[in-house]
């Protein structure tokens, strides 16, 4: 196996794989060939058949393998070899096929006409008209390879040298070779390189190697290399390999890496807000979904086959972890901030506050000037965080027995007027816990706001990816039987093109159900991020009950001071 950097597109590897040649006769085993050649058609997206000479009757018989492919691969572990019999899942997920020719001498031509070599090759697998034993036989490998291989190219290769040259072919030069043989090589490798398509397995889902940012060929190799060992420990085993099992193995293991990989993406595009701490909940709730955005793209770009959204809600949990641990690294960050603000600001007041300062008539007004001071100030100094209302309450509620007490020490005051001063301090207070409520409120309610944006673009992103990838797969091989029911009618074999109609309109029905069936499991992930939400839901609603069970005392305060007389503003 060789793995390269694809030459014409970009982002793209290109994976070569050799396989010894078939009908070696040390394996004394027809078996060995036929599995061989079942993990090429497994594993690739084009498939490059060598022979020697000429495209005559027995080098159509050598690919007898063809003829066994249903009894070697099942498509899906819930079908029964009857419905696998027919064949009409197969060609969905088998590789175009290229028939190289090599060592050509014929003149490519037909009753004296001029022809190409694709028609070369649709010639040989022309069908015999009739139903005798003999033309049964005939007709019986080509039809398999007609219909496992709808998209069929040919290349004719002349000698690379002269005979006299064959035997240090491995240590010519290349401009030594035949300029015929190659302009024919030219040609062969520009359609591999253009006309190759991605390699896709059941469902439509790429193999990719996006798990890494460093060496992507490798990573590409390793999930090759799951497909491998799944199916050769099948063989292995003696049991027949299911594209849907080993699909469904390889699965697992991507869409966990897809899962890492999301959230190395979402903490990576975290680290810039992070240096910021403390910021504001606006701030932090838009990175958050910024990253989360891309942490999505990255999961999406390379998940396949989650259909019960398992590993997608474990990104989301993952994510939501980080998130927890995030808005503590924040809260923690403004307590300190605000706490050491508050702390300075206040330094001096306390300092007074031992001298005696304010305990002299009429020193109340000058505390409260004081007070009120550093509470503008405060308030003032930008980018506090989260906890700012927060952390100034707990302060407030701090001072007030040393507020209380320097008013009951004012001899300047009557007794009426503390009274009036100590409902003012009640109020004050209450309006600082009614900030400091809001402030957790807006959190506690953004934080709702971003779950529910999350989940929505979660199931967005999911269905429209897995739609897009199903019609694609779904058009391909739409296109294939149609153009070859086209091409049976052209050539006047009626009762083969009805045939070909019902298995176009099977595929047609199949895709319907499979269609129907995703439905089924998107509206189970739906209801999913309902009954989450409904849970985030309550869990506000108790948060909410708390913080007004907090408040509820004060609101009695509130209540009294309130003029009960309607207001005239002017």
């Amino acid at each position: 196996m060789w793995c390269v950097p694809h030459p014409e597109k970009t982002d793209h590897t290109l994976v070569l794989l050799d396989t010894e040649g078939l009908g070696d006769v040390e394996k004394g085993d027809s078996k060995n060939d036929a599995w061989i050649f079942s993990l090429a058609i497994l594993l690739s997206s084009t498939l490059v058949y060598n022979s020697q000479g000429t495209i005559n009757n027995d080098a159509v018989e050598k690919l007898q393998y063809v003829n066994e492919l249903t009894e070697m691969i099942k498509v899906k572990s819930s079908t029964d070899d009857k419905e696998e019999g027919e064949g009409t899942q197969f060609m969905q997920f088998f590789p175009n096929f290229v028939w190289t020719v090599r060592d050509f001498t014929l003149q490519l031509e037909i009753d004296g006409r001029e022809i190409t070599p694709d028609q070369y090759l649709e010639n040989s697998l022309q069908l015999k008209k009739g139903t005798s034993k003999k033309i049964n036989d005939y007709n019986f490998p080509r039809e398999c390879i007609r219909n496992f291989f709808p998209s069929r190219k040919c290349f004719v290769f002349p000698s690379p040298t002269t005979p006299d040259n064959m035997q240090r072919l491995d240590s010519m030069d290349e401009a030594e070779l035949s300029e015929r043989f190659r302009e024919v090589a030219d040609t062969f490798c520009r359609f591999i390189f253009q006309e190759s398509r991605t390699k896709t397995v059941i469902g439509g889902h790429t193999l990719t190697g996006e798990m890494a940012h460093v060496f992507p060929h490798t990573c590409l190799i390793a999930v090759l290399g799951h497909l491998v060992t799944t199916y050769v420990e099948t063989i292995a085993k003696g049991n027949v390999p299911c594209l849907e099992n080993a699909v469904l193995a390889m699965a697992k293991i991507e869409n966990q890496a897809a899962v890492d990989e999301g959230l190395a993406v979402y903490q990576e595009g975290m680290e810039d807000v992070k240096a910021l701490f403390p910021v504001d909940i606006n701030q932090l709730s838009e990175n958050q979904l910024c990253s989360e955005a891309q942490a999505r793209q990255a999961f999406m770009k390379r998940s396949f086959k989650d259909e019960n959204g398992e590993f997608l809600k474990a990104l989301a949990e993952a994510i939501g972890n980080h998130n927890v641990n995030l808005f503590k690294q924040n809260k923690d960050a403004s307590e300190k901030k605000c706490k050491a603000l508050l702390e300075n600001l206040s330094a001096l007041m306390d300092q007074w506050v031992k001298k005696g300062t304010y305990t002299t008539p009429g020193g109340y007004e000058l505390y409260c000037n004081h007070h009120d001071n550093i509470v503008a100030q405060y308030r003032a100094e930008p980018n506090k965080g989260v906890r700012a209302e927060e952390v100034l309450e707990q302060f407030l509620k701090g001072k007030s027995a040393e507020s209380n007490s320097i008013l009951q020490a004012d001899k300047k005051m009557t007794e009426k007027e503390k009274e009036i001063q100590a409902e003012k301090m009640k109020t004050a207070e209450l309006e600082h816990e009614k900030a400091a409520f809001k402030e957790q409120q807006a959190e506690m309610e953004r934080t709702i706001e971003n779950n529910r944006i999350r989940q929505e673009k979660y199931l967005k992103e999911k269905m429209e990816k897995e739609k897009k990838q199903e019609q694609q797969e779904f058009n391909r091989t739409l296109d294939r039987r149609m153009q070859e029911q086209k091409d049976l009618l052209e050539k006047g074999h009626k009762e083969k093109a009805e045939l070909m109609r019902q298995e176009i309109l099977e595929i047609k029905k199949n895709n319907q159900l499979e269609r129907e069936a995703n439905a089924q499991n998107q509206k189970a992930l739906q209801e999913l991020f309902k009954q989450q939400a409904e849970g985030q839901s309550r869990e506000r609603e108790m948060f909410m009950r708390d913080l007004n069970n907090r408040s509820q005392a004060p609101a009695q305060v509130v209540e009294r001071l309130v003029p009960q007389q309607p207001c005239i503003l002017m």
